[in-house]
């Protein structure tokens, strides 16, 4: 790698020496070149050095002067992402050895009493089991039901989930990671409320404590705490950055806190749906550098969402528009084109 930085710097000096028209001769040779080894190589091999050095060019140099480079933009963002995964991936641990697996007929048994029983619980299970004489854990009755599809204890309640969070008017929080191209890890706070589909912006930090959430937590208050008058509820995660403080203050605000179970993002589905959307409209699609540039377009991002992005679930309509669609379409077909997140996302209006 240093060799390779010691190359370029070198050139470089070179290259400033050297008249004008002598360059531009060079350049004419050195493109007729490429294009005669393209007509014999169809996939170059490239070094890690070679992406590293390719891809910091393509940082500081304008989109126009990249015209036949041997790489395109999407693979400069595979590469940023092959090179993510692989500083974060850990080295393969030796197996343990666990607990015999369940016998098949043990499994199916306990189906059959879940199924024949719709009011009992994992635990009500395994008591029956026990006393027809078979040791089996309670955790291991319950994975048995969740892999089958069954509700453990489905007389808790008739409806679902989702419904139950609609009808507490709930507002949802949690974090999601994305790492810089230098692979500093950084963590972003958001707020959703579960009926109106409103995102709050938390804030962006790279050390996620309980003091810097529960700070957050104020602040969204002070900023937002007219449009969260109507939440009577918070969903969170067990993070051990969601500390007692945070909780007293959402109750102080009249809401109780619900505590999703252990390693069940579903049951925190409008948070996790909200973060599938911004990794696939945004943030898979492009390099993050710094956190100022984390926090500019998750802000866009958000400000989009909240004001253009239409929702099936609110008829497609955004959670809070900025105009009202046309009772009777235009007479002329003249469309407005505007463009969020660095010309990512494009939001598209009549002409007036």
């Amino acid at each position: 790698m240093f060799r390779l930085l010691y190359r370029f710097l070198t050139t470089m000096v070179r290259l400033t020496a050297r008249s004008g028209r002598s360059k531009d001769l060079e350049i004419i040779v050195l493109r007729h070149q490429l294009n005669v080894l393209r007509r014999q190589v169809d996939h170059p091999a490239v070094t890690e050095d070679d992406r590293t050095l390719l891809g910091a060019i393509a940082a500081a140099l304008p989109k126009q002067l990249r015209h036949g480079w041997i790489v395109t933009p999407e693979t400069l963002l595979r590469w940023h992402r092959r090179r993510i995964a692989r500083h974060w991936t850990q080295p393969p641990q030796q197996p343990r050895q666990g607990r015999p697996p369940t016998s098949e007929g043990l499994r199916e048994l306990v189906v059959r009493l879940a199924t024949e029983n719709p009011t009992w619980g994992h635990r009500r299970v395994q008591g029956e089991l026990a006393r027809l004489g078979h040791q089996i854990a309670k955790t291991t009755v319950w994975q048995i039901l969740t892999d089958n599809n069954i509700d453990p204890s489905p007389n808790r309640c008739n409806v679902t989930w989702t419904e139950f969070l609609h009808s507490q008017a709930a507002v949802a929080c949690d974090f999601f990671t994305i790492d810089t191209a230098f692979l500093r890890r950084y963590y972003v706070l958001f707020f959703i409320e579960v009926q109106t589909r409103e995102v709050f912006f938390g804030g962006v930090t790279a050390n996620p404590t309980g003091a810097w959430t529960t700070q957050a937590a104020r602040n969204l208050f002070i900023t937002h705490g007219d449009r969260l008058q109507h939440a009577r509820a918070l969903v969170r995660d067990r993070g051990s950055q969601f500390t007692n403080s945070l909780d007293e203050i959402f109750r102080t605000e009249g809401m109780k806190i619900l505590k999703t179970p252990i390693q069940t993002p579903v049951a925190n589905t409008f948070a996790e749906r909200w973060i599938g959307s911004i990794r696939r409209e945004l943030l898979d699609r492009t390099i993050i550098w710094n956190r100022h540039q984390l926090e500019r377009l998750v802000a866009d991002y958000i400000a989009h969402h909240n004001q253009h992005r239409p929702h099936q679930s609110l008829h497609q309509r955004p959670p809070t528009p900025v105009d009202e669609p046309p009772d009777t379409p235009p007479a002329t077909v003249t469309v407005l084109r505007t463009s969020r997140c660095d010309g990512l996302i494009h939001e598209y209006r009549n002409a007036a």
